[in-house]
């Protein structure tokens, strides 16, 4: 009689475990505030034991939170990580997309994420959330072929990212109303219409928006 197949159990390598209670953490942090999140939680969620949590982040939730946290600034880091093919404007809207996708997957995390207030916030956590603003303003440079970009295109660009942000928030708190696509087209409108603004008293600006004009019109 043959024995009935069970399968095996495999051991987890330290990458994959660290991983396992990262995924389990950011899935926690995604629909509740920080502080609401405990280790009890976190191990529950993975299917194992407080100790086990500790071992591999042995400076307990605050370690653990910054971890989740990195993990999530990478993925949104990569947001704006767009090949640069096709018109500009086309590119952000689909930049957008996906930033708008992982604002609706993390909604309550998001918020905690950004709206800080957290009793889990630190100096370092703000340093992580402050990358993901410059990641994306480099990414959106490069996407406007700008090597060199002056002040005030830098503070247009970093100003709309904040803008951005402050939209998703908005968008969240109502209930994420308008639909998704009317806001991603809404916030590549406010792009070029900062742009525009900021082109009347920077040159550099201005050559942006006539290369923007060009690539429109091909």
């Amino acid at each position: 009689m043959t024995p009935s197949a069970t399968p095996a159990y495999r051991r987890l390598s330290v990458e994959e475990r660290r991983s396992q209670l990262l995924e389990a953490a950011l899935k926690l942090f995604a629909h509740r505030a920080p502080e609401d999140v405990s280790l009890d939680d976190v191990a529950e969620a993975a299917g194992v034991s407080r100790p086990l949590v500790y071992r591999y982040f042995p400076g307990g939730k605050q370690q653990l939170y910054e971890a989740a946290l990195r993990s999530a600034a990478e993925e949104l880091q990569h947001c704006f990580d767009e090949p640069r093919q096709g018109p500009l404007l086309s590119r952000l809207s689909r930049a957008l997309d996906r930033y708008l996708s992982f604002v609706d997957e993390h909604d309550t995390g998001f918020s905690a994420l950004l709206q800080g207030g957290s009793v889990v916030e630190t100096s370092r956590t703000t340093a992580i959330v402050d990358g993901v603003r410059r990641a994306a303003a480099e990414h959106i440079y490069r996407h406007l072929g700008v090597a060199d970009p002056g002040a005030r295109l830098r503070m247009t660009v970093r100003t709309w990212i904040t803008a951005v942000e402050a939209a998703s928030l908005i968008w969240l708190d109502e209930d994420k109303q308008p639909p998704v696509e009317e806001l991603r087209d809404w916030l590549v409108e406010q792009f070029v219409a900062v742009l525009t603004v900021t082109a009347s008293r920077d040159p550099q600006t201005a050559a942006v928006i006539g290369a923007l004009a060009e690539d429109g019109r091909d």
